[in-house]
C-alpha cells in the first residue's frame, strides 16, 4: 500500500511578485506526486495547528506576534517572507501537515507532507524562510501526548538544522541528526545532538559514504519511535543556495537509504520535504517528488 501524503492548498501561499522564495512548488508539487501516481486515493489534509500546539515549541509572545500580524520587522526581515495572513495560513497548515503525517506514519509505519522542514524557525523567532518549526512542534506534542518517548530527526537539508535545535535543546529523547554543507547558511549555527558539516561540492558518491557511516549506528543506539526525516533537495548541484553536488540520482539513492535504514529496523517515518531553490519549478518539484518515490518503493517489501 502506497503511503499517505499529506496536503492542504494553503501549503502555497501568495507572495508578492518576483519574491525570490520558489512558493509555487507545493502546489506544482501536489500535481506531479498525482501524475506519477504516488498519491492513488488523493491526499489527506490537515488541520491547521493551533496556538496551543504552536506553544509546544514555540515562546508563546512569538506565537502571538505571528498569530496577530505583529511581528517585529527586524524578525520579518530574518525570515524572509512578508508575515500576512497567507502566510501565516501557510505556516499553521504545514505544523498541522506534518503532525497529521507523523501520526499516520506511527500507525501505517511510512507518511509524509508535501511540505514541512521548516528547520530555520527557532524558540523565539523565525528566520530562514521559517516561520514555525512544523518538526519540532509534532516531535513534542507527540511526545507530550505519551504517542512517542524517543524521536530521532534525520536533517539532509543543505542548510543546518538551527532551529531544531534550538527548539529541541531541552528534550534530550528528542535527538538531531544534521548532514549540511558547513560554509553555507546559517552563519553562526546552534549545536544540534550531531551535526556534520560537509565541504562544498561533495558529490554523491561521497555524500552517501557520510549518510552509511552515521546513520546506522545512530538508529541502533537510539532505537527510536520515529523518525522525522527532513528531505530537502537543495544538495543537489544546481540548487541556487547549495554549494554540494548531487544529481537526481543521488538523491533519490539517499531518500532510499534513510528510509530503507528505518523501515528495516521496523522504525516508523515521516518525511518532510525541506528546502529546495531554482527558478525552474517543474524540476523542483520533480526533486521534491523523489523521497515520495522512495516511501512507496519502500512500501512494497
Amino acid at each position: 500500500m502506497i503511503p499517505p501524503i499529506v496536503f492542504h492548498p494553503a501549503y502555497e501561499a501568495i507572495l508578492p511578485a518576483g519574491h525570490r522564495f520558489p512558493m509555487r512548488k507545493y502546489g506544482r508539487l501536489a500535481e506531479v506526486l498525482m501524475e506519477r501516481g504516488l498519491a492513488p486515493r488523493g491526499f489527506t489534509t490537515p488541520e491547521p495547528a493551533s496556538p496551543d500546539l504552536l506553544r509546544f515549541a514555540h515562546d508563546a509572545s512569538y506565537v502571538e506576534a505571528v498569530l496577530g500580524l505583529a511581528v517585529p520587522r527586524a524578525i520579518e526581515r530574518a525570515i524572509g517572507l512578508p508575515v500576512d495572513e497567507s502566510v501565516v495560513r501557510r505556516s499553521r497548515a504545514s505544523v498541522g501537515g506534518t503532525l497529521l503525517a507523523a501520526r499516520l506514519a506511527l500507525v501505517q509505519g511510512l507518511a509524509g507532507s508535501a511540505a514541512g522542514g521548516s528547520h530555520h524557525a527557532r524558540r523565539e523567532q523565525g528566520a530562514g524562510f521559517c516561520v514555525f518549526n512544523d518538526v519540532a512542534v509534532a516531535a513534542r506534542a507527540l511526545q507530550a501526548e505519551g504517542a512517542i518517548r524517543r524521536a530521532l530527526v534525520v536533517d539532509c537539508d543543505v542548510h543546518q538544522g538551527d532551529g531544531t535545535a534550538d527548539c529541541l535543546a531541552r528534550s534530550p529523547d528528542l535527538f538531531t541528526l544534521s548532514i549540511h554543507c558547513e560554509k553555507n547558511y546559517p552563519t553562526a549555527k546552534i549545536a544540534g545532538d550531531l551535526d556534520v558539516g560537509l565541504p562544498d561540492g561533495l558529490d554523491d558518491a561521497g555524500y552517501l559514504a557520510v549518510l552509511e557511516a552515521r546513520l546506522p549506528p545512530l538508529l541502533d543506539a537510539l532505537a527510536p519511535d520515529l523518525v522525522f526525516y527532513n528531505a530537502g533537495v537543495d544538495p543537489h548541484r544546481d540548487d541556487r543556495l547549495g554549494r554540494l553536488a548531487l544529481t537526481d540520482d543521488g538523491l533519490l539513492a539517499r531518500d532510499r537509504y534513510v528510509v530503507g535504514q528505518a523501515r528495516a529496523r521496523g522504525i516508523p517515518l515521516v518525511a518532510v520535504i525541506g528546502g529546495g531553490y531554482t527558478h525552474d519549478v517543474d524540476a523542483l518539484a520533480n526533486r521534491h517528488a523523489l523521497v515520495f518515490q522512495a516511501l512507496a518503493a519502500n512500501a512494497l517489501y
